[in-house]
């Protein structure tokens, strides 16, 4: 029971200059308000030209981020840097709303403009965790889970040879960061070669298909989950001639069968599918998810968070996936920086699913064909893949495994809990590059 006398005796038995002493150091942090100095970005070679991001303040604060690779990306983050300098970094989201205003003109609704101003939101969000000494999850809302499953973006060699799929699937069994989950690109069409652009597939096509997707499940097992990756090719009976052919090897998902762009067929084909429907890697904010989400235009919808708008804007395109029972995935081609920072929005959805991990390449273990950012070379040989695996780990610092057991780990240190191995990043600058420069 509270004793009113016994509180105020207590009260008045300790000196008024401690009150005020303790009260000084809790208000410390608030006496001066951290400002922006400086915005800035290089380029770092990797499966892309990946375009990372540091925020400065003038209380010696850093945070880092990264925008999706694209042409020009690096000069939109720095033609945002006269719109941060002095503003507070804690008014996130002020600051992207403010940075999306102001670039209207440039674009802001999609593409480059979107990615590069979703870099410098999580650059901002690493500041805040610092400055709060808190992670950056918890700062969304908190976390739904302490990690994050992932899946690998990976195939056989030759998926219509059952041999590279056994072998394939030894390395996927041994492989260090224990994968349970994968996406394998179909295997691509042998149409007419003066139709480049149809987006018919024969019968032969369709069979292909089934038979190298079950050649992988064979191979792999009911224990892993397979998503089949297409890249919005095709119409809607094809997509969903695809679907029926792979639906015997029960998927996790068809991902982006048809073009980006909302329309009554995704409708249909979401409704007529035997397998789920996925979208949304080429989405960027809550506008170019709604239609999908409210129209139930697909199953599940697949945010590129350091694409789509940042960590707050992807929470808040789950939210609305959320009032209409719709489950998420990430879609994520970024360094560890950007996957770690992915991984914390993730961590604060509700219904939130699996992240794709898509191992970066140290340049001279490249294959021959690989031409940058038109593309990844999905079906690799096991050496290749555990060699860049190893260069992942070597590109930041950190304090765990970046994966442990199919998921994401996610540190509790403040902010991202990741810093960049300095290093390592310098000796792999685009060329031209400066660090920090």
């Amino acid at each position: 029971m509270f004793n009113r006398r016994r509180f105020l005796q207590m009260a008045m038995a300790v000196p008024a200059t401690a009150a005020v002493s303790r009260y000084r150091v809790r208000a410390a942090p608030m006496r001066k308000q951290v400002k922006i100095t400086d915005v800035k970005c290089m380029l770092v070679r990797g499966l892309f030209e990946w375009p990372l991001v540091r925020i400065e303040t003038d209380a010696g604060i850093t945070g880092i981020g990264e925008a999706y690779h694209g042409r020009g990306v690096k000069d939109v983050i720095l033609g945002l840097r006269p719109l941060m300098i002095g503003e507070d970094p804690l008014d996130v989201d002020r600051l992207y709303t403010k940075m999306i205003t102001a670039t209207g003109g440039a674009g802001s609704i999609a593409g480059v403009t979107v990615s590069a101003i979703s870099g410098v939101e999580i650059a901002l969000w690493d500041t805040v965790g610092k400055i709060l000494e808190a992670p950056v999850a918890k700062l969304l809302g908190g976390q739904y889970r302490k990690s994050v499953k992932a899946y690998w973006t990976r195939r056989p060699q030759n998926p219509m040879d059952p041999a590279s799929c056994r072998e394939f699937a030894a390395m996927l069994k041994s492989h260090p960061y224990g994968f349970n989950a994968i996406k394998c690109d179909f295997m691509a069409r042998t149409g007419d070669p003066d139709e480049p652009y149809s987006r018919h597939w024969t019968t032969a096509d369709l069979r292909r298909n089934a038979t190298a997707f079950q050649n992988i499940r064979d191979a792999v097992g009911d224990d892993v989950d397979i998503a089949v990756h297409c890249h919005w090719e095709f119409d809607w009976p094809d997509a969903l001639a695809l679907a029926r052919a792979v639906a015997p090897m029960k998927p996790a998902w068809l991902e982006d069968p048809m073009p980006p762009n909302f329309s009554e067929s995704w409708v249909k084909l979401t409704a007529a599918s035997p397998v789920p429907i996925l979208q949304g890697e080429n989405l960027y904010t809550r506008h170019g998810f709604q239609p999908f989400i409210v129209n139930q235009g697909c199953h599940i919808i697949q945010i590129d968070i350091p694409k789509a708008g940042g960590l707050l804007e992807s929470k808040k395109i789950a939210d609305l996936a959320d009032l209409y029972y719709i489950p998420v995935n990430a879609h994520n081609v970024c360094s560890p920086i950007g996957t770690l920072a992915s991984a914390h929005s993730a961590a604060s959805m509700r219904d939130f699913r699996t992240h794709e991990f898509n191992v970066g390449y140290p340049p001279a273990e490249l294959p021959r064909n690989f031409r940058p950012n038109a593309g990844s070379p999905l079906g690799v040989s096991p050496a290749l893949a555990l060699g860049s695996t190893e260069a992942w780990e070597k590109y930041a610092v950190y304090d765990r495994p970046f994966i442990k057991d199919s998921h994401i780990q996610l540190s509790d240190k403040p902010g991202l809990g990741v810093e960049l191995n300095e290093d390592y990043v310098r000796a792999h600058l685009v060329e031209g590059e400066q660090w920090w420069g």
